[in-house]
């Protein structure tokens, strides 16, 4: 059942509707004590106000818009430090997931009707043409992966050189067969792809590289292919932590000792890495500093700032999965 209007709240209190939105919007033009009457009964009503409305009916509404996908711990984590970096600078989050049953334009479809004064995509796949689309009707903003898109800004970390810390980590660790397992067509796969092979030349090595994912399902797969082989490898950097996860389990099904056999690194440092059980070595993107910087950049262009691009530098984090090569 539908709640109660104000249009009730004002039968109740015997005023004009007008007076209660005064009332509610918190602006002069009504009596202390007709201001607590009418709050006291909404507040007895269970009278909510429709924020949405009111944004609306504001020359700015002060509001950010959000895609992310549902399944990837790394965008929950930047999405609770929006949350925060928003507020400090006086916006709210609406948010818009993307998920297997919801593509990215109808997420991004959503965040236009609720009249968003930027948005922010997180790892977002629409091509270039879609995003200079999106620009030409509302500041746009791109996180974690790159785009020639017109009229679009970027912040983004350093992935070729996150992935040369985990490679530089295992090589002083030891390990000479190391092997990165990607993340297939994922905006940034590319970017770590190219700095796997860099920092392995680097150190005079040759990795291999298999096919992964996003996700624990390609992890696994691809550790799998991976022990099939005549010398596998004693270390795996592979593309994100949920995708490590999958390695890691892939592992111990297959009585490996990690990382007494097998080293196993993971990139973002999202909350998956952090877990007492796992305490998994990977490359944060530090995302509280990738969130301040995001909202910094929206704003910026909202204020009719040309698009930049904000590149940050990783740090590697060491934990319990990587050891001595052997």
């Amino acid at each position: 059942m539908a709640g109660p209007t104000m249009a009730d709240v004002a039968r109740a209190a015997g005023i004009s509707t007008a007076l209660v939105s005064i009332v509610m919007r918190g602006v002069p033009g009504a009596s202390e004590a007709t201001r607590s009457r009418v709050l006291r009964l909404a507040d007895e009503m269970g009278y909510v106000p429709d924020q949405r409305a009111r944004k609306l009916r504001q020359s700015s509404s002060r509001l950010i818009g959000v895609t992310f996908e549902l399944q990837q711990p790394f965008h929950g984590d930047l999405v609770e430090q929006l949350y925060a970096a928003a507020s400090e600078r006086g916006y709210e989050i609406s948010l818009s997931a993307v998920a297997p049953s919801r593509a990215d334009d109808a997420a991004v479809t959503t965040l236009l009707r609720e009249r968003c004064e930027a948005a922010i995509l997180l790892g977002s796949r629409l091509d270039d043409a879609a995003l200079t689309t999106l620009a030409g009707r509302v500041p746009t903003l791109v996180v974690a992966r790159r785009t020639a898109a017109a009229g679009v800004g970027v912040v983004r970390g350093d992935d070729v050189a996150g992935i040369a810390l985990a490679v530089d980590h295992l090589v002083e660790l030891g390990h000479r067969r190391i092997a990165h397992v990607d993340g297939a067509d994922a905006p940034g796969s590319a970017d770590r792809r190219d700095g796997f092979a860099a920092a392995m030349a680097r150190h005079g090595l040759t990795g291999e590289v298999r096919t992964g994912g996003l996700t624990e399902e390609a992890g696994a797969r691809a550790m799998g292919e991976l022990l099939d082989d005549a010398g596998p490898p004693s270390a795996v950097v592979a593309f994100n932590d949920r995708c490590a996860t999958g390695v890691l389990d892939t592992l111990v099904h297959h009585g490996r000792r990690v990382p007494r056999d097998v080293s196993v690194v993971g990139y973002d440092d999202s909350r998956l890495a952090r877990a007492p059980h796992v305490q998994m070595t990977t490359v944060s993107q530090d995302a509280p500093r990738l969130a301040r910087a995001a909202v910094d950049a929206a704003l910026r262009l909202t204020a009719g700032d040309e698009p930049g691009e904000t590149v940050l530098a990783p740090t590697l984090v060491q934990r319990s999965t990587t050891g001595p090569g052997v």
